[in-house]
């Protein structure tokens, strides 16, 4: 403990003998202020105090200098200094705003707020395009801490989150610091070039902060955060605002600021509660405190977010630009809290330089070679942002553990307690780890894989798998093994899949498979085992229709280029038909019995709906996702589809070289899917499928295209690609198709309007989906329905009535589905 605190002076000490302009801000009470803005005037080189109200001001030319301190709240203090060596000490008190609405003319005919807030809309646009494009450097900090970490979630061990808990559970679970240089263009250009990134504990590692997630423009109609937030001065606001006039003040070049609280007209719409801060006749943003809750954000873990934003006014360009952001939030979940904050700090602005679209690409964020090996000499010269001694404590805390951590001697101990067999993994699954060598091995539960089939009977896997990984798993090679016995058909059978991963940017894939297995008509498997289980069982429905498939394959995918990635596989397969083995059920009906194992018709008990064959099996996809943007990190891509454009898929199937002639075929395959936020109305969201087969007049049922329909009237995840009220092989086709299934979730947007209504914070969903093929009517189904439902956090319930039509009215349902934030 004793050296801990020893490491953590030292590296407070070097802080502060790098320092340049440095201090700290108090109140009248002597209390320190954080996040006080401190820059200097007439420039946008700046920074903010830390929690302990320490600042640090990076300028490096003996000169004078008017050094401005402002903070929401407190009236602007400016300071001449005439530095001639660094460092230089310069602390300031900074006293209570007065803010009073004595200079505020009072219209008994509308609220002042109201007007002044109107103004504002009038000239948002306008406002915002005073900054058309910018340079500027940018720092980010992140922090998030635990309260009271438990043991186990759902049985799994917590740990200490690498070193983050102390006694109590509690601690910084996440400390990390960016150093950035960022281009924008309007309307949404923006691209960041990180030159220096610092991970607590993880020398290695690279930050997730970056100035495009925190990119909040409160001169936009909405904000994404989590959800589509409506800002205060939308064009839309006052639909959904309340605004009050709180007071006047001015500021230190005698700006009238008005202080407006902003107060949502319904509680659980997307939109913020705080204070926005208007410059009288200029009409532009002076700084913001706004609210947000998890409900607000349809983000169920969150409490609370609070975003602060605040603006600087150069004379020189006569705009006012942000110069600093923190976003505070408090979270829950499980019995896990904690709380957080992201700093962000932008400075040294070149306002309107000649930037062009052709200035940019789709690598949004890019790190400089080298960007995660500064060492704390670098971090404490260029760091605007000081250090808490709760975030020094940790850097050097981590950062020891780290050393210990990585050792051999630490991981084979660890390893040690790990590895040791209980007898309850002989139920629930065993893993031998060697962190060291980044290797484990394993046997998974048989007991999850136990389920019911009315061809196997009671069936039970056990599957068992290697891992080894490379450079911290960009590059890993696993293999896996399945063995599945049927008590019923007395039938074992056994798959193998081996697959090797070649790096984290491209992501590409090469995976050898072979075994027998039983499998679904429709691979898309529509039914799952557990609901098959339980309707077979319950209710004698054996909805799930198998065949056994003996085969070997080789598939390989890759993104060849930024937005295209492709996927092959070819393989040989063996088919067979497969027939009921048992009629067990646990409340049987002498007037119910269970259906034939044949697709085609549940009746033909005993008949096979194909015969046993050879065949090879060739596919091809291609993925396109247009204007695709993507994050470059030295460890990898991550790519962020562009939701302005569908993504589009195409794909080939060809079955050659049967064993009998007429189950060879080709298929060319469409699909086009996409989503889209509408405004403040909600999302849509749309997928279309097509397809057309060549020479498959006499194809095996199996190679048909079947669609993905539900006779349980349970419904599970996504409702874009499910007929909900449609047989399940009712419409399968070895001919052309076109499928359409589209989506409206208001949101909010309707219910919340509705008293009494709003207060459920339900979320209206409406549907349609269509279905056409040669030989069938058009099939189409409507559904409306209720999602969000549950209480607290906890909303995992949607529930939806479904009508469906084929030449004419056809049946109606209720479908009840789950879901999982």
């Amino acid at each position: 403990m004793k050296t801990r605190l020893l490491s953590a002076f030292t590296f407070l000490c070097s802080f502060i003998a790098f320092a340049q302009i440095q201090g700290s801000v108090t109140d009248s009470k002597n209390e320190p202020l954080p996040f006080v803005n401190i820059y200097i005037e007439n420039t946008y080189k700046g920074t903010t105090s830390n929690e302990d109200g320490y600042y640090e001001l990076n300028v490096n030319t003996p000169d004078t200098y008017v050094v401005v301190f402002q903070f929401l709240g407190y009236k602007t203090v400016k300071k001449n200094v005439d530095i001639q060596s660094f460092p230089y000490t310069l602390d300031a008190l900074l006293t209570d705003e007065e803010i009073s609405l004595n200079e505020v003319v009072i219209n008994a005919e509308e609220n002042p707020a109201n007007i002044i807030i109107r103004k504002a809309v009038a000239k948002r646009k306008e406002n915002q395009d005073k900054i058309k494009s910018y340079k500027s450097d940018f720092y980010s900090r992140g922090l998030i801490r635990i309260k009271d970490a438990p043991e186990k979630i759902l049985g799994a061990e917590v740990g200490d989150l690498g070193g983050g808990l102390d006694s109590s559970r509690s601690g910084v679970i996440y400390l990390s610091e960016t150093i950035s240089k960022l281009e924008f263009l309007r309307p949404n250009k923006l691209k960041e070039k990180i030159l220096a990134s610092k991970v607590s504990g993880d020398d290695n590692g690279f930050s997730f902060n970056n100035a495009i997630d925190v990119n909040f423009d409160l001169y936009n109609n909405t904000v994404e955060i989590g959800n589509q937030i409506i800002t205060p001065i939308a064009n839309n606001a006052f639909g959904y605002y309340k605004y009050q006039l709180e007071g006047v003040f001015y500021d230190d070049r005698a700006h009238l600021i008005n202080k407006i609280k902003v107060t949502p007209r319904r509680p659980n719409d997307p939109v913020f509660e705080g204070y926005i801060y208007i410059v009288e006749d200029q009409w532009t943003i002076y700084a913001a405190e706004l609210d947000l809750t998890g409900i607000q954000a349809r983000i169920p873990a969150v409490d609370k977010i609070t975003i602060t934003q605040n603006f600087s006014f150069s004379e020189t360009d006569s705009i006012w630009a942000k110069i600093s952001q923190n976003i505070d939030f408090k979270y829950g979940l499980f019995g896990i809290k904690g709380d957080g904050r992201f700093t962000a700090v932008y400075s040294n602005y070149e306002l309107n330089p000649e930037i062009t679209r052709k200035n940019f690409t789709r690598e949004i964020v890019s790190f400089a070679d080298e960007a995660n090996k500064k060492d704390s000499t670098f971090w404490n010269t260029i760091r605007p942002v000081p250090l808490t001694i709760e975030e020094i404590t940790d850097y050097v805390k981590k950062d020891s553990i780290q050393i210990v951590r990585e050792s051999k001697t630490y991981q084979d101990s660890v390893d040690r307690v790990s590895n040791t067999f209980k007898l309850g993994d002989i139920l629930g699954g065993y893993t031998y780890s060697n962190s060291y060598e980044s290797w484990n091995v394993g046997i998974s539960s048989p007991i999850e894989a136990i389920s019911f089939n009315t061809v196997q009977g009671w069936n039970a896997n056990i599957g068992a798998f290697y891992t080894k990984g490379f450079n911290d798993y960009e590059r890993y090679i696993s293999i896996r093994g399945n063995i599945n016995y049927g008590f019923s058909d007395d039938r074992l059978r056994g798959t193998v899949a081996a697959t090797y991963k070649f790096n984290n940017k491209s992501r590409p894939f090469l995976t050898l498979s072979g075994g027998v297995t039983t499998q679904q008509f429709n691979a898309s498997n529509p039914i799952s085992k557990s609901l098959n289980t339980g309707f077979s069982l319950f209710s004698e429905e054996n909805y799930m229709k198998i065949y056994e498939n003996s085969y070997v394959q080789a598939a390989y995918s890759n993104e060849l280029f930024n937005g295209f990635r492709f996927n092959a596989s070819i393989g040989y397969q063996r088919r067979q038909a497969l027939f009921n083995t048992t009629d067990q059920a646990w409340y049987p009906k002498e007037d119910k019995m269970y259906t034939s194992n044949n697709p085609i018709d549940e009746t033909a008990f005993g008949v096979a709906p194909f015969d046993t064959h050879n065949i090879m099996k060739f596919n091809l996809t291609a993925r396109i996702n247009f204007a695709q943007n993507y994050l470059s990190y030295p460890d990898g891509k991550i790519n962020i589809p562009n939701g302005k454009y569908p993504t589009v898929i195409l794909g080939y199937e060809k079955g050659f070289s049967s064993s009998i002639d007429n189950y060879n075929f080709d298929q060319v395959k469409l699909r086009i899917t996409q989503g889209l936020n509408i405004a403040d109305k909600g999302r849509f969201q749309y997928n279309i499928k097509a397809g057309k087969f060549f020479n498959g007049d006499d194809i095996a049922f199996m190679d048909f295209q079947h669609f993905n329909g539900n006779q349980t009237q349970i419904g599970s995840g996504s409702y874009l690609n499910v007929f909900n009220n449609l047989p399940y092989y009712a419409a399968s086709t070895n001919d052309s198709y076109l499928e359409m299934h589209a989506e409206h979730d208001f949101n909010g947007f309707l219910l919340g309007r509705v008293p009494l209504l709003k207060k459920l914070n339900f979320n209206l969903i409406v549907g349609a989906h269509s279905l056409a093929t040669p030989d069938n009517s058009p099939y189409q189904e409507y559904t409306i329905g209720l999602d969000n439902i549950g209480w607290g956090k906890f909303r995992f319930l949607r529930l939806d009535y479904v009508r469906s039509y084929q030449n004419g009215f056809q049946s109606d349902a209720i479908l009840f589905g789950l879901k999982f934030f």
